[in-house]
């Protein structure tokens, strides 16, 4: 897997799943935005998905120097 295939992953996952979340929005509303940025990271499955290709390009990035 490569850097592109990768960031490729992220912005598909991101514009299916992340754009017009309605979690997010209202987590926005009730704890503002870094504690729906909180809740992403920590407790949404999309967010674990992004945290593993993120660490996946921090692998890619090392290797190739």
């Amino acid at each position: 897997m490569n850097k592109v295939m990768v960031m490729k992953d992220i912005n598909q996952l991101l514009d299916i799943y992340c754009e017009g979340c309605y979690v997010k929005r209202q987590l926005i509303k009730e704890r503002g935005k870094t504690g729906a940025h909180q809740f992403c990271i920590s407790e949404c499955t999309i967010g674990d998905q992004l945290k593993f290709l993120g660490s996946e390009i921090n692998k890619i990035g090392t290797s190739s120097k």
